[in-house]
Parts: structure tokens; sequence; C-alpha cells
């Protein structure tokens, strides 16, 4: 095995050092430590009410002072050394804005039509595992939310509420991510459940189908001694207790199997009436491969950066996966969302409609229901505000031609 150069090894200890302090700062176990004891920027003011919030990063350093340590790195963690994570939201500020001048943009319409349904914005909230772990209530409360906002509501297999309570909370029907587990019995099954709760789309998740390796959250894990099974359980291995899985025997069978193929898309599409999108799609020759077996819709995502490094963000997957499908299924995005303007890029490289993870949790850890509304009302704001600047007075405005891609130096 060829050793590792010494300076790669320093810089990577370096990163995962900074980012250990930066959480140790903001932790209420630090805060009984005399005055110049523990030299940070702890001292930074912490959003303290989310009305206060001026973008969606205030929000991050409040979810991190809330949080213990295994749920914070859970959330935070990408794979192996997180450049994926943070190549996501980089990736943006290579993009730039050709703004336009003198175009009637006293009204602008933002609504998008997705399988049939008009919603207010294109912005949804993407599944995220166990949000019990982040705030009582979790997924319920953050269908509160989406109903107050008429937004997107994507719900996790892993959830920690049934699909038929989220649902019930949202006053509508919301879209069902899956999880294929290793019975396909028992997956058909779990995909019948959420069909017969209204969900009229199912998102099925394959970007883990090889395993993945989160670094960061195990070592963060370490820290924390305390039993936290009861909330957030083994997301990616034995299923044990989640709400989705109570009445069926999961004795030795996991989520997802490096074994499924594009025959279980197949198998998929003849099990449900429900549309089904692909979650996961990173290339081309993947996009082509989904309008061949009938798929009704992709969403560009690589995790958050937690499923492989590829050193790719999303929003320079989305280019080549758009041409490939040259607009015979519609094409979402997600990953790296920090700003209206970065909702605003993607749409004008050919995104439908755009997800946001990691903001949504931080409002919804730190605030729970306000905090959720909050990060959709700042990024809805910055959008509407980006739209009239570049003269786009509807979604179908928002053209190719006023957005420029710098060329990379590396």
């Amino acid at each position: 095995m060829t050793a590792q150069p010494a300076s790669q090894y320093s810089d990577r200890q370096f990163q995962n050092r900074r980012y250990f302090l930066k959480f140790l700062a903001a932790s209420p176990l630090f805060a009984a430590l005399p005055a110049g004891a523990w030299q940070t920027h702890a001292d930074e003011e912490v959003l303290s009410n989310p009305k206060d919030a001026l973008d969606v990063m205030d929000f991050e350093a409040a979810a991190r002072k809330t949080l213990p340590p295994a749920h914070w790195g859970y959330m935070a963690s990408g794979v192996d050394d997180n450049v994926t994570r943070d190549l996501n939201h980089e990736a943006y500020r290579h993009i730039a804005l050709r703004p336009r001048k003198l175009v009637d943009v006293s009204k602008i319409d933002t609504r998008v039509n997705l399988f049939g349904t008009v919603w207010d914005s294109p912005i949804f909230l993407c599944p995220v595992g166990a949000q019990d772990m982040f705030h009582t209530g979790g997924e319920v409360v953050v269908a509160r939310a989406a109903q107050t906002r008429h937004a997107l509501q994507i719900l996790s297999t892993v959830t920690s509420h049934s699909v038929e309570d989220v649902s019930q909370a949202r006053g509508g029907p919301v879209w069902y991510q899956l999880y294929a587990v290793s019975n396909w019995g028992l997956t058909e099954r779990i995909v019948k459940r959420a069909e017969d709760a209204g969900c009229p789309v199912l998102a099925w998740t394959i970007d883990l189908l090889a395993g993945r390796n989160t670094e960061m959250a195990t070592r963060f894990r370490h820290l924390d001694n305390r039993q936290c099974a009861s909330c957030h359980g083994e997301p990616f291995g034995v299923p044990g207790t989640r709400p989705m899985f109570r009445g069926l025997d999961m004795k030795g069978v996991t989520i997802n199997s490096p074994a499924f193929t594009w025959e279980n898309v197949d198998r998929l599409k003849k099990a449900t009436k429900m549309k089904l999108v692909l979650k996961g799609i990173e290339t081309r020759e993947d996009a082509r491969l989904c309008v061949e077996h009938g798929v009704d819709g992709i969403l560009v995502s690589n995790h958050g950066g937690r499923a492989t490094e590829t050193y790719r963000a999303t929003i320079e997957c989305l280019p080549e996966v758009v041409d490939a499908v040259a607009g015979r299924i519609p094409v979402m995005v997600d990953g790296g969302i920090r700003r209206g303007t970065d909702v605003y890029k993607a749409l004008a490289l050919g995104a439908r409609a755009v997800g946001i993870g990691r903001p949504y949790i931080w409002g919804l850890s730190a605030f729970g229901q306000p905090g959720v509304e909050k990060v959709i009302d700042i990024l809805n704001a910055e959008f509407q505000l980006t739209m009239k600047q570049c003269g786009a007075r509807s979604l179908a405005e928002i053209a190719r031609s006023t957005v420029l891609v710098r060329e990379s130096n590396g």
C-alpha cells in the first residue's frame, strides 16, 4: 500500500480539527469555562430568534449550539474528506449572473407544475431521515411548516413518523422517498403503503447501494456516550423499529442492496401507480437509461455529499443530465443550495425544481416550525429578487443566457 503524503494527511487533519473546534466553540459544555479559557469564535452572537435571521447560514451556528455531537455529526457529515459536500456549494460561486435591465418585473410568478400539482415555489424540502433527532415532532413539525408555505415535502423511508401522520399534518399528500430493502417483496409492501397514503410520487434513492464512509459522523459519534437508538437507530443497516417497517418481518433484511439493477426499476414501475423519480443520478449515461426504462423524473443528487466522494458538485452534473433527457422528463437538483441566487442558477441550467436539506434542518433544530418557515421565506425572497434583477417574470423566462459558467482553474 502506498504511503499517503504527509502534507495531504496534515491538511485533512487540520480541516477536521478546525471543524471540531468550531463545534465545541458553540457547545454549552464550554459555557461555564472562565473568560479567555477557550479562545475561539464562541463570543460571536448566535441567532436566538428566527425572525432576526438575515440569511439561512445564520441558522447553522444556532443548530450546532442546540444539537448534541452525534446528531450534529450525522447531519453535517459528508463522506471521506467532505470534499464533495463542500464542492456542492462552492461550485455555485463559479456561476455568474448576467442581469437584464429595463424589464417590467413589477409582477413575477414563481409557481411550478410538478406532475400535475402546482407549487408556489420551485424550492422543495428534501428527505432527511430520523428528524426526531433534531427536534421533537421531526417530520410532523416540518409538514406543518410546509403546509403554511405551500411547499413540497419529500418524506424519508427512515422517517421518525409514519407517512400517514406526516400527510395528516401536511393537510395533503407528500412525496415518498424510497430506500428499497434487500427483500424485494417487502419493498413492494412499503411502496403500496405509501401509495395507499396518497403519495403521488415515489423517489427511489439509488446513490447508497454500494455503501459509504461517513467518517466525520463516526468521529462525532465517538464524542457522544448517550444511547441514540430510540431516535435514529441504524438508518442504513438493520432497520429496527422505524415506523415504516412496523408490521414487517425484517429479520435478516437490510436497507439497500448492491445487487439492485435497472431490472428493479422496471419491477418498481409495475408495482405502483405513483410517478417514479430516481434520486441520485449524476451522469448522462444513467439519465438516458432513466428515459429508456420509463422513469418519470430525475433528481440529480449526491446525497448532500454523503454518498460517494466524486469531487463533482451536483450543479456541475446537472447540464449533462438535462441535455441527455432532452426535455422528455423533468430534472430536479439538490445539494449546496444556500442562497436564492443558487436556486436561480440551477433553474437557468435546466432544473425544474431545487431541493434543500441541511438549511431547513438547521432551522428545525434551533427553532422548530418557525425556523423551517423562516428558512423557506428567506430563500424565496432572495430567489424572487434575483428573478427581478435578471428580468425573469416567470420560471419559463429564466434563461440560460442570464448565467455564465466560469472555467475552473483546477
